[in-house]
């Protein structure tokens, strides 16, 4: 759910230091992982990571390292249990293969046969929607849209006000052409398995897929999670002090990324993918069939592509499935993905043709290198990749990008600085907005301050301090992830705000921060 552009480009950093150790296409060794891993942890602010390697079938690493809490020092273990966040997808999309399996569905079924209410923008792409549209972001609408339900946590928001918001949401594309990222739709499809199962998505996950493959530790929700004496808290570093912060809890979202899940226990959910389906002993029981795992590995929307192919990551495509980001790397195919939550990050992948899955689950942002450095390291290790040193070019690209984003940011608070001392007349902007699908905000006046919050999601809370022309800066009171935004106000005839109109002010705002989505008419004046 998080972007984590920062961290993208440092996974090569540390492959370069596994290939510095002369490694051959033979695999890492427990020891090469773990001096990676520990490495890692010293060089850039991070609380703890976990490992899991599976090959040819067996479970071949699976180990923690430095802490589930800074504050306690309680060391993580195989068995620590991590906010896996949109890793959570696959498991959504397979609990669905089930259901195709038992011939309760089918993936190119309407979503209004199971849910008449579901809305959409448009009639037609209503009346046409299927299940899997629901699964493979092509839906038209723009990346993270409607979000602001569900970051951050703590807002009222149920269900029914997902089903209705879509009605509201602007299209940035026609509908099937475009590949943007969106977590709403997931959650849709979480309703449809309650509806067709009879029992929550929590409880069909748990009981249909992580019980019969041996996934004690894990929960499909936080607010599920009754024992927490292995559990990784969440950390940011945001404000340039590795903190820890309050774990992530809304239920709504489960469907699209509620799981706590272990290395260990995610190393059971690898085999499964790798044995197309297939678990136990000798492989005789079977979770979803090998008709849907191909269903799920096909490429349903392309996200890149170059027919010369991208030097800096060795591959020509990358599309999503079902749940899952296929792409080529140095001519194998890898499927993954990716997850992120306030102070956490995971990534779980398999490439078929070599039989390998990693698992790498972090309880720290954004010094999260390890979940892309980690896996990329033990992927060359076993396709033999020409060893080449990146440390360089990958420090420099981050130190740049970080240089520009600190630039942006710095100036537009070095311009309220120098603003506040602007005259304004609280009254031309007081009282309450309202936006279709986002629900009301008030703006008000206190301590001779502008204040604005949200009614329904109560930690968008924060002073609004002049910028420049009827635009003010939001300094939000919550910190747990960087999302101050801009509030640009529309005035009448009479100088007085009508509407307001939002972005986020850094250029590497999580997507999640919709804000550029909404539209907040003024109904009522304080």
């Amino acid at each position: 759910m998080l972007r984590t552009t920062r961290t993208l480009s440092l996974f090569l950093f540390l492959a370069f230091c596994v290939y510095s150790q002369g490694v051959k296409a033979q695999g890492l060794t427990s020891h090469q992982i773990d001096s990676i891993a520990n490495k890692s942890l010293e060089l850039f602010p991070s609380a703890g990571v976990a490992v899991s390697v599976v090959k040819d079938g067996k479970l071949i690493h699976a180990k923690g390292y430095g802490y589930s809490s800074i504050e306690s020092k309680k060391a993580v273990d195989e068995n620590t249990l991590f906010a896996i966040a949109s890793n959570s997808k696959a498991f959504t999309v397979a609990a669905l293969a089930i259901l195709v399996d038992e011939g309760k569905l089918s993936w190119h079924d309407k979503v209004i046969d199971y849910i008449p209410e579901f809305t959409m923008y448009d009639s037609y792409v209503r009346a046409n929607f299927t299940i899997e549209d629901l699964l493979c972001h092509r839906s038209g609408l723009g990346l993270g849209a409607g979000d602001l339900m569900i970051f951050p946590d703590g807002g009222d928001y149920t269900i029914d006000d997902i089903l209705k918001s879509f009605q509201y949401q602007k299209p940035v594309s026609a509908f099937r052409t475009k590949y943007d990222y969106d977590n709403l739709l997931y959650i849709v499809a979480g309703e449809i398995i309650h509806r067709i199962s009879g029992i929550t998505w929590a409880e069909f996950v748990e009981s249909r897929i992580m019980k019969p493959l041996g996934m004690d530790s894990s929960v499909s929700s936080f607010e599920r999670l009754k024992d927490k004496t292995n559990l990784a808290l969440p950390h940011s570093s945001e404000s340039g002090e590795m903190k820890q912060i309050e774990a992530y809890s809304c239920s709504l979202t489960d469907a699209a990324g509620g799981i706590n899940s272990s290395v260990n226990d995610l190393s059971r959910w690898l085999l499964v993918q790798l044995n197309g389906g297939k678990y136990g002993d000798n492989l005789e029981k079977e979770l979803f069939s090998e008709a849907s795992q191909k269903e799920m590995w096909k490429l349903h929307t392309m996200m890149t592509f170059s027919a010369k192919g991208s030097e800096r990551y060795q591959n020509h495509y990358q599309a999503y499935g079902l749940g899952w980001v296929i792409k080529d790397y140095k001519a194998y195919t890898i499927i993954s993905h990716t997850g992120g939550l306030p102070g956490m990050l995971s990534k779980t992948l398999v490439i078929p043709e070599l039989n390998l899955g990693v698992a790498v689950l972090t309880n720290s942002i954004p010094g999260g290198t390890t979940y892309f450095t980690l896996p990329q390291a033990i992927i060359d290790s076993y396709i033999g990749a020409e060893p080449k040193d990146w440390n360089a070019y990958a420090s420099e690209r981050l130190s740049g990008e970080n240089r520009m984003v600190d630039s942006v940011v710095n100036a537009v608070w070095e311009t309220v600085e120098k603003a506040k001392s602007f005259p304004i007349n609280f009254e031309d902007y007081t009282g309450t907005y309202e936006d279709n699908w986002f629900g009301a905000v008030e703006v008000y006046s206190k301590d001779d301050q502008l204040w604005f919050k949200s009614l329904r999601s109560p930690k968008l809370v924060g002073r609004m301090q002049y910028y420049k022309g009827t635009t003010f800066a939001v300094k939000w009171n919550y910190a747990a992830m960087n999302c101050d935004a801009f509030a640009t106000f529309n005035l009448d005839q009479e100088g007085k705000a009508v509407l307001i109109k939002m972005n986020g002010i850094s250029p590497n705002i999580d997507f999640s921060f919709d804000f550029h989505d909404l539209e907040l008419k003024r109904v009522k004046k304080n």
